[in-house]
C-alpha cells in the first residue's frame, strides 16, 4: 500500500480512499504506528473489524484517532468511534461508518439494531456515506445492503478475504459488493502460509499462523457517485503487485 496507493489514486482519479486495516499487523490487528503509516500513504479513513483488540496498544490510540474507526456495534464502553467524517480531495465531506456482523461472530449487538441511528447521524454530516460491513455471512451482508439501499452511497463487505463477483448499483442508488477482497499474498490460504493452514485443518492441532508472501495484489472496489451521494457505478479492483 505504501508503494502503490498514491500512484493508484492519481491513475484512477480516486478522490477518497477507505482502507480496512483489520489485519495489517503481521496478519492480525493494527498498531498505532502502522495506522499512521497507512494514513500517510494515502488512506483517508481506516476501518477495522473483529481483530480490533488483538493489539493492546491500539485501544488508547483509538480514543483520539479521528480517522480510524472500529465497529460501532461493539460494547458501548469500548474506546474509539464507529463513525468518522473526512474530506475528499475536492473538499466534499464523506462519512464512513463501520459495523460488524452478528452471524458466526462474537458481536455484542446486532448491526440491524444500531444502523438506522448511525445512518441518520452520518447523513446529517455528509451526503456521501460509506459503510464497511465486516461480516462472515454473505446473506447478512446482502441483507444490510438491501436495508440501506437509497440511504447510503455504498456498502462494502469485508472480512472473508475473498473478493466476490457481485459488485453492483442497487435500484435505490446504493453501490454494494459482498466482499471487497484482500490486499496481500494470494498464493496462500486467505493470506496465511498454505502449509500451516492446511496442517491445522488436517490434524485439528493448533499452530501459529504466519503471513504468506507470494502472489501479492491489492483488492477493493471503486465507486463513482454524484454530488447527492447516489452511486453511479461500482467496479471491483484487482491490482497485481510485482
Amino acid at each position: 500500500m505504501e508503494e502503490r496507493l498514491a500512484g493508484l489514486r492519481e491513475e484512477l482519479e480516486i478522490g477518497f480512499c477507505v482502507v480496512n486495516a483489520e489485519n495489517t499487523a503481521d496478519g492480525a490487528g493494527l498498531t498505532p504506528r502502522l495506522a499512521e503509516r497507512l494514513l500517510a500513504a494515502g488512506a483517508d479513513v481506516l476501518t477495522l473489524g473483529n481483530h480490533v483488540w488483538r493489539r493492546r496498544e491500539l485501544a488508547p490510540y483509538l480514543e483520539s484517532a479521528e480517522r480510524v474507526v472500529r465497529p460501532a456495534n461493539l460494547a458501548s464502553s469500548s474506546p474509539g468511534r464507529g463513525l468518522a467524517v473526512a474530506q475528499a480531495e475536492d473538499g466534499t465531506p464523506i462519512a464512513v461508518l463501520n459495523l460488524q456482523g452478528l452471524l458466526f461472530m462474537a458481536t455484542p449487538t446486532s448491526p440491524f439494531e444500531v444502523v438506522d441511528e448511525l445512518v441518520e447521524e452520518a447523513r446529517a454530516a455528509a451526503k456521501v456515506v460509506l459503510v464497511d460491513f465486516h461480516a462472515e455471512a454473505t446473506s447478512e451482508k446482502v441483507a444490510l445492503s438491501r436495508v440501506l439501499d437509497g440511504r447510503v452511497t455504498a456498502v462494502f463487505g469485508t472480512h472473508t478475504h475473498v473478493q466476490t463477483s457481485d459488485a453492483r448499483v442497487q435500484p435505490g442508488g446504493t453501490a454494494a459488493i459482498t466482499d471487497a477482497g484482500m490486499t496481500g499474498p494470494h498464493d496462500s490460504v486467505i493470506g496465511v502460509k498454505a502449509e500451516l493452514a492446511i496442517g491445522r485443518m488436517r490434524t485439528g492441532m493448533g499452530v501459529r499462523f504466519e503471513p504468506a508472501d507470494g502472489g501479492v495484489r491489492i483488492e477493493g472496489a471503486l465507486v463513482e457517485c454524484d454530488a447527492e451521494g447516489r452511486a453511479i457505478s461500482c467496479e471491483p479492483l484487482r491490482v497485481p503487485v510485482p
